[in-house]
């Protein structure tokens, strides 16, 4: 007796695998279709920013503006379509919208809808430039770069660390800060204590913008005090990150350390040693 065909899947099913594949092309990267797609979105972001900087230019304006503005719709209609797409395959719709990446996406393609309703002003032009966010999912390929996780395990290493110098050096500015404020006073521009505090920032970061500066022989001397300070204080968060940064690189060698080799010139997913063939093991020592 021959045996019966299968019964043919449901439409149901159907919809299930290409939403499955559309999630895996789309938000997953280990792929190949995956990688494609990604690079793909991060020349296309690329080349929209540019298009966004060369129409603020005026003479660039003056003689490509409709190219422009064409090529910017182009990639709002992209990026929209892009959106639904991931909206329609995101196993969590909603938590995808509410995510950093998803309100970046939106806020992306929002500025050219709302110049179709909203009058051409110096409002919408700030608005149309939230389009930059989208430079920011470029960062969703970091995990593709094995240096990344020894830079992000640095940050976090010297977070609390960099937390209290900060906290110290707003101590000093509020502290430089008033006492500037008392020996200039509001003759010499320093009207309030957040005005000199202001100017204690412009000083201790050697900025110096000048728009506010000392005149008694006082404040000349408290205005030497605070650009020396800023000096030294600028090198402090430099060496905090490079001690963390020294460890963590540290560490990231002696992960990827072949234990029957000793070779440590791997790729971050590597499963084999490209040296000797051994499978990857951690050197203990």
């Amino acid at each position: 007796m021959t045996p019966s065909p299968p019964p043919p899947s449901s439409a149901a099913e159907r919809r299930a695998r290409w939403r499955d594949r559309l999630y895996e092309i789309i938000f997953e990267a280990e792929t190949p279709a995956g990688r494609l797609f990604d690079e793909i979105l991060l020349v296309a972001i690329l080349v929209s920013v540019a298009a966004v900087l060369l129409e603020s230019i005026p003479e660039v304006r003056a003689e490509w503006g409709r190219t422009l503005r064409a090529t910017e719709w182009a990639f709002t209609v992209l990026f929209s379509v892009e959106y639904v797409l991931r909206l329609v395959s995101a196993r969590h719709a909603g938590r995808y919208a509410r995510s950093f990446f998803g309100i970046v996406d939106l806020l992306a393609i929002l500025p050219s809808y709302v110049g179709l309703v909203a009058p051409e002003t110096q409002a919408l032009i700030v608005i149309r430039a939230i389009r930059l966010l989208r430079v920011f999912r470029i960062l969703k390929l970091v995990r593709y770069l094995g240096e990344a996780e020894v830079l992000l395990t640095a940050l976090r290493g010297s977070r609390r660390k960099i937390i209290v110098f900060f906290g110290g050096v707003l101590t000093l500015v509020l502290i430089i800060g008033t006492l500037m404020y008392l020996i200039e006073g509001e003759a010499s521009g320093f009207t309030s204590i957040p005005t000199a505090m202001y100017w204690a920032v412009v000083t201790i970061t050697t900025v110096g913008y000048g728009d506010i500066v000392p005149r008694t022989l006082a404040g000349k001397a408290l205005a030497a005090v605070a650009m020396l300070l800023g000096y030294s204080i600028i090198a402090v968060p430099t060496g905090i990150v490079s001690v963390e940064l020294a460890q963590a690189g540290r560490l990231a060698a002696q992960t990827m350390r072949c234990g029957a080799c000793g070779n440590a010139e791997h790729d971050a997913d590597a499963a084999y040693c490209k040296r000797c063939g051994a499978a990857r093991a951690v050197d203990s020592g």
